[in-house]
């Protein structure tokens, strides 16, 4: 099914993580397990950012944790707790934008205003992360692609072995992961380019995109997307 709330997502994902990436001088803020590859590079060039990208992990994991925490409590009292998560990420997105515009351009990266803001833009891909996988768990990945690209490719090299013998749910599933590909690659280049234009100021961005997420789970498209809970996982 299409829709617009994972679109949405991917595109934001991959804005944020390159923005992240040009204005902070290599942090991974959406996929940080990237971090320890350039925390290992700063660390033999002698390049700033070490603390930056030593914290993006542990902050990333506590949010997913306060995330999820704060999903059952309202789960269990029955309130919006899919819209309350969104709507969090938003707050996060804005202040990081704000952080940003006032602080940036970051020269040093171990500064706090630096870390401060960094921090605030992982929370944010934290939280996202978090609702995706509890509440979209029948959606491809917003924010790792990865995994999406492979099973692009396995569906893509079946439809090539056995075309006739293609089953719709997988035809569905290449469309799906296809349409996340493309837009969180859009959400890449459209950071950098803005990046290279406007610099700091590209982080106004994400905040806009992250109301139209608002506004599209408020439409009702979000919950057509099965939301479930996983408590197992």
């Amino acid at each position: 099914m299409r829709a617009t709330l994972p679109v949405f997502l991917s595109l934001n994902a991959g804005y944020v993580d390159t923005a992240g990436f040009l204005a902070l001088q290599g942090l991974f803020t959406a996929h940080v397990t990237g971090n320890f590859v350039t925390l290992g590079a700063s660390l033999v060039l002698g390049t700033s950012g070490a603390l930056t990208k030593l914290l993006a992990l542990p902050i990333f994991c506590a949010v997913v944790i306060a995330a999820r925490l704060l999903d059952t409590a309202l789960s269990n009292r029955q309130r919006p707790a899919f819209e309350v998560l969104v709507a969090l990420e938003v707050l996060l997105l804005f202040t990081g934008c704000a952080l940003a515009i006032r602080f940036g351009p970051f020269h040093d990266l171990d500064s706090w205003q630096a870390v401060l803001s960094g921090m605030v833009l992982v929370g944010a891909m934290a939280i996202q992360n978090a609702f995706h996988r509890v509440h979209l768990a029948s959606v491809p990945p917003s924010t790792i692609m990865t995994g999406t690209t492979t099973q692009v490719m396995i569906d893509l090299a079946d439809r090539i072995h056995a075309p006739n013998r293609t089953e719709s749910q997988a035809g569905a599933r290449l469309v799906q992961m296809s349409t996340n590909i493309l837009f969180f690659a859009m959400g890449c280049a459209a950071a950098a380019l803005l990046y290279s234009r406007f610099g700091i100021k590209c982080f106004v961005v994400p905040p806009i995109v992250g109301i139209l997420q608002l506004i599209a789970l408020k439409a009702g498209q979000g919950h057509a997307l099965e939301p479930s809970r996983r408590t197992g996982s």
